[in-house]
């Protein structure tokens, strides 16, 4: 106990017993949606899935794992693996995404960080390039962030800007983009009355230009990386505001799909193609249409389309898109400090904890849900096994990607008495979810299932207890929706496949030889999320959740 009076020990629980083995099964990319054709953990044979779901109603509830129940900015927000296991291991919400990177600006904090620093070696000499989506939609950027952030460069010594903007005209009206150009011009010109040589260097429309995602069409990406690497593209203006106007006037345009354009000078020469010595930031917060984009700006090995030119660049994201791949590897705002999270205190408490999945969740069962941290607490207490992702070929290729391999380690666990947790991510239902081929991952998620009913066979055998969850849904909804519901059609007919993660809820079961009589989910937390269930967690073993953390979601009822 240090002078301030904490202490990593726990109360007991008043009615939970100590000792028990708990195995903690988060399935990723398994959310509860409506039964259909497109729901493929309905299609799929879940035998185990469906008898936690159909068994003791009062031991499986539903709940979200999207929006602000995982600290991001609004109910639009799908959950990801990152934030998803962050709550679950955390036990509270942390902000995330753009209520981040407004902490980091308000408190200049985003100034003193490694990326800015990175960034800031090109300021003197070379010209710093911002390159988003620009309007106050505040999906995937806000306007008045990337105002924050010329004003803080310039005036920690950037002396020369370019904006490559992207309109919006899809979670903001269409035709809005003149007035946000508008506005962006306006502060472009106060910065060049300071002696900063600030301007847009190109643009063009966000559906069509830089912003694909999930590898759905390289060419978008293409025609950005030209005009704004390349400093080529099929419309030349001298001012952005001539640019947008322009455009706006061919027939059936509309801002979602403005073509490319450059911004050139008197002799029309475009004036601002990224070079060697630049930096680049690319400013949204939100990862999943900055992915792409990010890979063209930091792979030295690339092979989607033909850059022409790679220039030596130092390149930031606002954020790391993405926590798997480390991409980019220089970012302006850090993940989220998180302390005094479930598995530390676990480990303080005596429970000896195993974890494991294959490479492409292995940080998630370990870093994130540690609170963004490597390493163990006390490596005489805990064990982290990785079995090797399958490499060089897509998912949909071998869907039951390494299922079987972590349910035999994970059973090997626990029937060793070895550990007290055994924490498990099975990958399957998102990584073969994420390719958009349906009858992969209906295969992806039985091979899930398989390895949820090795698990719990283990459980059975050593008298413990387990609890069942999710860090968000994809496998559950594989096709594209209109406002109504009904499956979206593309041109010749055929339904458009949905790759994303959803904005659905997804089950926590609990059960077991070992659950206590009487251990039920309480009815006054219906709006409980991912951080709910670390407390739960706790309790199961007997303890106490610390004071701060989001409520468990049991109670004990005497029989």
């Amino acid at each position: 106990m240090g002078s301030s009076g904490f202490s990593w020990k726990l109360a007991d629980h008043p009615k939970l017993p100590k000792g028990k083995t708990i195995a903690v099964v988060v399935l990723d990319g398994w959310g509860e949606a409506k039964p259909d054709q497109y729901n493929c953990i309905h299609i799929a044979e879940t035998p185990a899935m469906d008898s936690l779901k159909n068994g003791a109603p009062e031991k499986w509830r539903l709940v979200r794992a999207h929006g602000t129940a995982v600290g991001l900015p609004t109910e639009d927000d799908m959950g990801n693996s990152e934030v998803g296991h962050n709550a679950l291991g955390a036990g509270r919400i942390y902000a995330q995404g753009a209520k981040l990177v407004d902490l980091a600006l308000a408190s200049g904090k985003i100034y003193e960080g490694e990326g800015f620093k990175y960034i800031s070696q090109s300021f003197e000499s070379n010209t710093l390039h911002l390159i988003g989506l620009l309007s106050d939609g505040g999906v995937h950027s806000r306007l008045d962030q990337l105002q924050l952030l010329l004003e803080g460069a310039s005036k920690r010594g950037a002396k020369r800007i370019c904006v490559h903007i992207l309109t919006d005209g899809r979670d903001v009206l269409d035709g809005s983009s003149v007035g946000f150009v508008e506005t962006l011009e306006n502060d472009l010109a106060k910065l060049r009355e300071k002696g900063v040589d600030a301007r847009v260097a190109s643009g063009g429309g966000r559906m069509y230009v830089t912003m694909d995602r999930y590898e759905n069409d390289w060419d978008v990406v293409k025609r950005g990386w030209d005009a704004q690497v390349l400093g080529e593209a099929p419309h030349k203006f001298t001012s952005a505001l001539e640019a947008v106007k322009k455009l706006r006037q061919e027939p059936k345009a509309n801002d979602q799909y403005l073509p490319p354009f450059v911004i050139v000078d008197e002799q029309g020469k475009a004036v601002g193609p990224i070079v060697d010595g630049d930096a680049v930031v690319t400013f949204n917060f939100r990862a999943d249409r900055m992915v792409m984009i990010a890979k063209a700006l930091e792979y030295e090995d690339f092979d989607k389309f033909d850059r022409v030119r790679y220039p030596k660049i130092r390149y930031a994201g606002m954020l790391q898109y993405d926590g798997e791949l480390k991409l980019p590897s220089h970012y302006l705002v850090s993940p989220p400090e998180i302390e005094r999270t479930s598995g530390e205190y676990l480990v303080h408490n005596g429970v000896r904890t195993f974890a494991c999945s294959e490479t492409v969740k292995f940080g998630h069962v370990t870093f994130f849900w540690n609170g963004n941290r490597s390493g163990y607490f006390n490596p005489e207490m805990e064990e982290y096994v990785e079995i090797p992702s399958d490499s060089g070929i897509t998912f949909n290729v071998k869907p039951k990607m390494k299922a079987l391999e972590i349910a035999e380690k994970t059973r090997d666990a626990i029937l060793s008495c070895k550990f007290d947790q055994v924490r498990v991510n099975l990958p399957n239902g998102d990584m073969v979810g994420h390719t958009g081929d349906i009858e992969a991952t209906i295969v992806a998620c039985k091979a899930a299932d398989d390895a949820v009913k090795m698990i719990l066979d283990a459980i059975e055998q050593v008298g413990g207890i387990y609890v069942v969850t999710a860090d968000h849904g994809n496998a559950e909804d594989m096709v594209k929706r209109n406002k109504s519901g009904q499956p979206l059609l593309d041109k010749g007919g055929n339904i458009q496949i949905l790759t994303s993660h959803t904005l659905q809820p997804v089950p926590i079961a609990i059960g077991g030889p070992g659950l206590a009589p009487g251990v039920r989910f309480r009815n006054d937390i219906p709006d409980g999320g991912l951080a709910n269930v670390a407390a739960t967690v706790i309790n199961l073993h007997g303890f106490e959740a610390p004071s701060d953390y989001e409520p468990t979601l049991i109670e004990v009822v005497d029989n």
